[in-house]
């Protein structure tokens, strides 16, 4: 009868035991997501500020990107000076728009990116109509997202 007791009070304390590891290994999982999340929003921080930091301090970039965005004639290289660049944006986005799907990038974080890249596009017609010749080369959701910040019948 003792012996039983002992028992029943070992496996009582042995199911506390595996709880109380549950319980952390729950939190411990909950702080490495946040750290993800910081993590990624950095990164995503990064990139954008590395892409704007190449035509702020490039002249002839940044006079290839404004005739561009003001419908300017541009040269066979200068043209593919500007779609490589947007190349590399759209890139980005389509990264920020994966981070966001696999939920590391937050809805409020996100909302504000659509609204940067629609105001891009708003402003570049040329951007429109390269992202229109390339959107195939795109995951699917990423296409879908970005049609819908172009106006109806670009592409």
């Amino acid at each position: 009868m003792n012996s039983d007791r002992v028992n029943r009070w070992l496996t009582l304390g042995a199911n506390l035991g595996v709880l109380v590891g549950i319980v952390l290994l729950i939190v411990e999982l909950n702080q490495n997501r946040d750290m993800m999340r910081a993590q990624t929003r950095h990164d995503l921080a990064a990139g954008i500020v590395d892409l704007l930091q190449v035509a702020a301090s490039n002249e002839q970039l940044a006079d290839v990107m404004y005739r561009a965005e003001s419908g300017g004639e541009l040269t066979p290289r200068e043209l593919y000076q500007f779609e490589a660049r947007a190349n590399a944006l759209f890139r980005y986005w389509e990264d920020a728009h994966y981070q966001y799907r696999m939920g590391l990038y937050d809805e409020i974080e996100f909302g504000k990116q659509l609204g940067a890249w629609r105001n891009s596009f708003a402003k570049s017609g040329r951007q429109v109509t390269y992202w229109c010749r390339v959107r195939l080369l795109y995951s699917p959701e990423f296409m879908i997202e970005m049609d819908g910040l172009i106006p109806d019948g670009a592409c």
